[in-house]
């Protein structure tokens, strides 16, 4: 009897475990975007402030684990002052429970197309017009998720949206900007930025937690078949 009931505890702590490791939320890290363009509106904090947006677009869909890697310094500094034996014991930050992320997040703005029309012929300056209305922008974001643990690149997938003067493709609100790009707020540069920043977060979760069977998948496979045969028909190979 003893026997039994120590291999039904056994098998009960098993379950438990494997549904606990399988209810956890995956763990990512965001890497500071890159840009491949030549795009007016980018200057060198913008490659930071993407990462924030996503960040804390990923953060809010309740999907992920979301680690904080800029700010691991003060991190580090208030267990540092915890084990300075300066802090209350029940209070102070526990040494060696930084977790570590499963997956980084790269992005890389790989296109970005503005068109400008009015009055005047307008000139783009900086992602605004002078003498002219900036109507319509376009943007793609070049997707890559790295595993930790192998350094693999698990998944890629470019992703794009466009916006208008009167509304976004992708049909979502803009949200707040800060830093520098707060100024775009109101603008189709600002409305295209934060389609791609909800379009990333929302094929993550479809990729990586909905798992690859999900309905949602067969929506993003059909995006990527238009995507790539557009990009063919733009090229001319003579």
């Amino acid at each position: 009897m003893k026997k039994i009931s120590f291999l039904l505890t056994l098998g009960l702590m098993v379950s438990f475990f494997s549904l606990s490791m399988a209810a956890e939320k995956p763990r990512l890290g965001v890497l500071r975007f890159t840009n491949h363009t030549s795009a007016g509106w980018w200057s060198g904090s913008m490659g930071s402030e993407l990462q924030d947006m996503l960040a804390a677009e990923l953060s809010s869909i309740g999907a992920f684990q979301v680690l904080e890697r800029k700010e691991i310094d003060a991190v580090l500094g208030e267990q540092d002052l915890g084990a300075s034996g300066r802090i209350d014991s029940q209070t102070k930050a526990k040494m060696g429970k930084i977790k570590g992320a499963k997956y980084l997040v790269a992005g890389t703005v790989s296109a970005f197309e503005e068109q400008t029309s009015g009055s005047g012929g307008g000139v783009s300056v900086m992602g605004f017009s002078v003498g002219g209305k900036s109507d319509k922008a376009y943007m793609a974001v070049d997707l890559k998720v790295i595993d930790t643990t192998t350094g693999e690149i698990v998944d890629a997938r470019t992703v794009e949206a466009s916006s208008s003067s009167s509304g976004l493709a992708l049909g979502a609100n803009l949200g707040i900007v800060s830093g520098n790009l707060g100024k775009y707020e109101k603008t189709p540069t600002g409305k295209a930025i934060r389609a791609c920043i909800m379009e990333i977060a929302e094929y993550l979760e479809c990729s990586l937690v909905k798992g690859r069977n999900d309905p949602c998948m067969s929506e993003y496979t059909a995006k990527e078949s238009t995507r790539r045969e557009k990009t063919k028909k733009s090229i001319n190979l003579e």
